[in-house]
């Protein structure tokens, strides 16, 4: 009898802290032992000259959702974890996302209804806030948090789903109370409607003109004033698909203060920039999301950021609409950029453009780039050490990767039901050749080998990340040591 269910051998091991040469013992869907010269397994793969990841977490992606303006995205729950498995990701986190007037729980098994019979790969839930009623606010999100939905996202912008201050303080403080972590969409929504409707009055319909009025000044102030916030009831934060060099300073600058702040970026702001949305008619369409790519300096801010430590996740945001009145062009050739559906696909090669133009450009080194796109995603949202590295005891969520293999990118080799790719034609150094989910071989040789709904729900738990440091600002600190009673 084989020792192993599954042995990875002779293949270059890395997680966030080590990098070594072993092989990998599994059994029962967990990692069981790392070493040289394991006994034998019922399967062995010889991975010599490749290297053993962790499998990708993308904590950021839309998937099955409806927009606030009801644009359905284009991938369902097995097209998405189909399309993110040959991208060398295993666990998903999307949104149920809750519009105005809707229970929260009801959305909640919606999402779970979509999911539990497609999914391929393991997956959790945030949850999106636009409607912080006083049932949500006092009965179902407490209750959700506790049932294992301990982040939400909360948006600064966009007419049916924007927060005012005063009901981001009351989440931000719900958030404390119970140890959950905020994600935050910051822009500016009123400088975003103000350049919005004078660009419009001028005819200035075109896809190009969406990247003026998401001005990166919009981005930078909704930063400064959610870090704020958030400071003022001692809340960590994170700050979801971050564009500029505006909002990184703030994101920076809160860091150094001591503050929990938290920032991820996407790979729209390191490999598209404004230029690519101005194109002819409405073809820039496919290039429109919020905030929206900027230039060079930003495309540079952004990897600065990534080195030093201001970013801790790399996510997708994939939010994928087909290019046809059934997503981006709602009014076809006469659709103006107001009217787009906001969001591009890049589930499914997230990993391999920051593989590529990261790790083999020189930009980063192997532990920051598992780092980024498997641990930290992890450890704040309450999956460590189950997900998120390569370690005894954790789930076989593993990635093998020929760091030779060279592909150029087109729509039609990827996994998703979007049709078009914004990174069409670029050429990639390295691919993950072989995927494992808790110890199953769900792609190889270019082949899926997982069934619809053979992935599992993961319940979070509290985490770390999202505890308040216990320092409270100079007047809240006042009440508290004389009201006896705390405000937060």
């Amino acid at each position: 009898m084989s020792e192993f269910d599954l042995v990875i051998r002779n293949g270059t091991v890395a997680t966030a802290a080590d990098v070594t040469v072993c092989d990998v013992g599994i059994r029962s869907g967990v990692v069981a032992t790392l070493g040289k010269g394991l006994g034998a397994g019922a399967r062995e793969i010889d991975a010599a000259g490749h290297y053993v990841l962790p499998g990708g977490i993308d904590s950021h992606c839309h998937i099955e959702q409806r927009s606030s303006a009801g644009v359905v995205c284009a991938d369902d729950f097995y097209s998405a974890t189909v399309s993110a498995a040959f991208g060398g990701t295993t666990t998903v986190i999307p949104f149920a996302a809750q519009h105005r007037g809707q229970s929260l729980r009801a959305v909640v098994e919606e999402y779970h209804a979509a999911a539990r019979p497609k999914a391929v790969i393991d997956y959790a839930f945030h949850l999106i806030i636009s409607d912080p009623s006083e049932q949500v606010m006092g009965q179902e999100l407490p209750a959700l948090i506790r049932d294992g939905y301990t982040s939400f996202k909360v948006y600064m912008t966009y007419d049916l789903l924007q927060l005012d201050d005063g009901q981001m303080l009351d989440i931000l403080a719900l958030a404390r109370r119970e140890g959950a972590l905020v994600m935050v969409h910051a822009e500016n929504h009123d400088m975003i409607k103000w350049l919005t409707e004078r660009l419009l009055d001028r005819g200035l319909g075109a896809p190009r003109y969406h990247a003026v009025s998401h001005a990166r000044l919009a981005e930078g102030e909704a930063t400064n004033r959610a870090v704020s916030l958030a400071q003022l009831l001692d809340v960590p934060i994170l700050l979801v698909h971050v564009s500029a060099g505006e909002a990184i300073e703030v994101i920076r600058n809160a860091q150094t203060r001591g503050l929990k702040i938290y920032g991820e970026t996407c790979p729209q702001y390191l490999f598209l920039t404004a230029d690519d949305i101005d194109k002819p008619g409405v073809e820039g369409a496919k290039f429109c999301c919020s905030p929206p790519p900027r230039d060079a300096a930003a495309q540079q801010a952004v990897w600065a950021g990534l080195r030093n430590g201001t970013f801790q996740v790399f996510s997708s945001d994939h939010a994928p609409y087909r290019f046809d009145a059934s997503g981006k062009l709602p009014k076809g050739d006469k659709t103006v950029f107001k009217e787009i559906a906001n969001g591009v696909p890049g589930i499914e090669l997230r990993l391999p453009l920051l593989f590529s133009e990261g790790v083999q450009g020189g930009r980063l080194d192997l532990n920051s780039f598992v780092a980024l796109t498997a641990t930290n995603h992890a450890k704040l949202y309450g999956l460590y050490p189950k997900k998120g590295t390569i370690a005894v005891g954790s789930d076989a969520d593993i990635a093998i990767w020929d760091p030779a293999r060279e592909v150029t990118i087109t729509a039609g080799m990827l996994h998703d039901n979007v049709g078009y790719t914004p990174y069409e034609g670029r050429h990639l150094h390295g691919w993950p050749v072989t995927v494992i989910s808790r110890g199953r071989v769900v792609v190889e040789d270019g082949k899926l080998a997982a069934q619809r709904g053979s992935g599992a729900f993961l319940p979070c738990t509290l985490s770390e990340a999202a505890r308040p440091r216990g320092t409270a600002v100079t007047e809240l600190a006042f009440v508290d040591a004389r009201a006896g009673a705390p405000l937060v």
